[in-house]
Formats: structure tokens, sequence, C-alpha cells
């Protein structure tokens, strides 16, 4: 470990050989940070952090701190961050509300400027969330979407695998997997340029096309477009559409003539 002399680094922290630790940063008892992790000025890490490896965290990070949840009782719970996260200025994300749950958060995510994460979120792998959007409690997003700047994410709300959200955006539905939200929930189209990063063969997109118009360009509510579909003998990535739809507690985004929603 190699820290600044003004940081206060505990003793009781598990910190990897390598780590750097800049001026005026705070680590607290019980912290975990993995090798090669490197944290900028002024970052504070709160007791129940584990931090993987290879992280970065910017100036005014703040990781682990208490939830905003009157609910919080002062019990133990914990944030996890799993390897090779950047996580730029200001930053701040809290650890769980209910006596030892969590808030994570999974590998290679980027969270820009001043964005939030709020106590009991689930972040996959590869998520892109931008300056200044704030998720919720309890919120949940899969892997690779992209979340793009302002956003704001109402408590238990789902974010799809490589689904999109244009900037701005407000969300208190789940926003289904490949679909791009361009309006406050209200999908426009579908990920096609993040569905060509993520290598998915020119057939899944195809079919993905498909089921986004049987959802949101056809007459059909969403109970008839979701039996059209099944009934196209599905590939394993429209499957995964489906079953995210009809697991969704909290309806999902609609078009805007709202013939996709669930009410």
């Amino acid at each position: 470990m190699k820290a600044h002399k003004t940081a206060i680094v505990s003793s009781k922290a598990n910190v990897a050989e390598g780590v750097e630790i800049g001026p005026y940063s705070v680590v607290e008892d019980g912290v975990t940070i993995g090798p090669g992790s490197r944290l900028s000025a002024y970052v504070y890490i709160h007791k129940g952090t584990t931090i993987g490896t290879e992280c970065k965290m910017h100036t005014g990070v703040v990781l682990g701190d208490e939830p905003q949840d009157m609910a919080f009782k002062g019990g133990e719970t914990f944030l996890e961050i799993g390897d090779r996260n950047v996580f730029r200025e200001h930053v701040t994300i809290h650890r769980g509300t209910d006596e030892g749950s969590s808030t994570v958060v999974g590998n290679d995510c980027y969270f820009m400027a001043l964005s939030h994460a709020a106590h009991n979120c689930a972040i996959g792998n590869n998520v892109i969330i931008c300056n200044n959007t704030m998720l919720a409690g309890h919120v949940k997003v899969d892997d690779k979407a992209f979340i793009s700047a302002s956003c704001l994410i109402h408590q238990f709300a789902r974010v799809g695998t490589i689904a999109m959200m244009a900037g701005g955006v407000r969300i208190n539905r789940d926003l289904p997997p490949y679909m791009v939200a361009e309006n406050d929930n209200m999908v426009g189209s579908f990920n096609i340029v993040g569905l060509k990063r993520a290598g998915f063969s020119s057939e899944a997109r195809s079919a993905i096309k498909q089921a986004y118009n049987l959802l949101y360009r056809s007459d059909l509510n969403l109970s008839n477009a979701l039996s059209e579909i099944e009934k196209s003998n599905p590939c394993e990535e429209v499957k995964d559409l489906l079953e995210f739809i009809k697991s969704a507690k909290r309806g999902i985004c609609f078009s805007r003539s709202n013939r996709a929603s669930k009410e």
C-alpha cells in the first residue's frame, strides 16, 4: 500500500499491496480493497465496503456510507464492488438498509461524475452510468446497460441488459432488454448499435427487431403481442426478453401509443 501522509487508513482495513491512496482520503475499519486499486484525493470508503481489483476512485468519491433511508436502524450492512470499476468525481454509492443486506456493483462498470446509486441497488457488469444520474433504492441494472446523463430511476425499477436511456429520461417502470427509452417511461426504438457492439448475430438482431415491432409498433395489446412472439419459435435472446416482461413487477415502459403498457 502506498498512502499519502495525510490519508487516514484504519489498521483494521484489509488493503492489498500496490493500492494507492491519495491526499486526505479515509479508509474505515473493515474495508477491503483489492490489488491495483487507486484512490485519488478526498475519497471516503466506509465500513462494510469491499472493493475488488484495479478499481479507480476519483476525487470526492464516497462509497459505503449509511443509506438515505428512514428505515435504516444502524445495523451491519454492506457494499460489494467487483473488479475494474471506475468512479469519477463525487460519485456516491450507499450500502444496504436491512441488517445483512448489500448494495452490489459488478465488474467493469463506469460511473461518471456526480452519479448516485442508493441502498440495495444491484448493478451488473459493463454498465455505464453517466453524469448526474440517480438510482433510487433497490434498482436493478442488468449487464451492458447504458444510462445517459441526468436520468432518474424510481425505486425497485429494473433496466434490462443492453437497454439504453436517453439523457434526462425518468422511469418508474421496468425498461426491457435491448430497448431505448427516449422519453419518460416511453420506448422509442431498440438498441441496434448496442446489440452490434455486444456481438449479437444478425439473426438475433432481426428476431429482436421483430419482437420490438410486435410489442411497440403493432395494434396488439401486450398479452397478444407476447403470444405472437412465443408462436415464432423465439431465439434465446428473445426468450430472455419475454421472461423479463413476464416477471416485471412495475409494468414495462410503453410506446407513445401506450399499446405495450401492462395496464
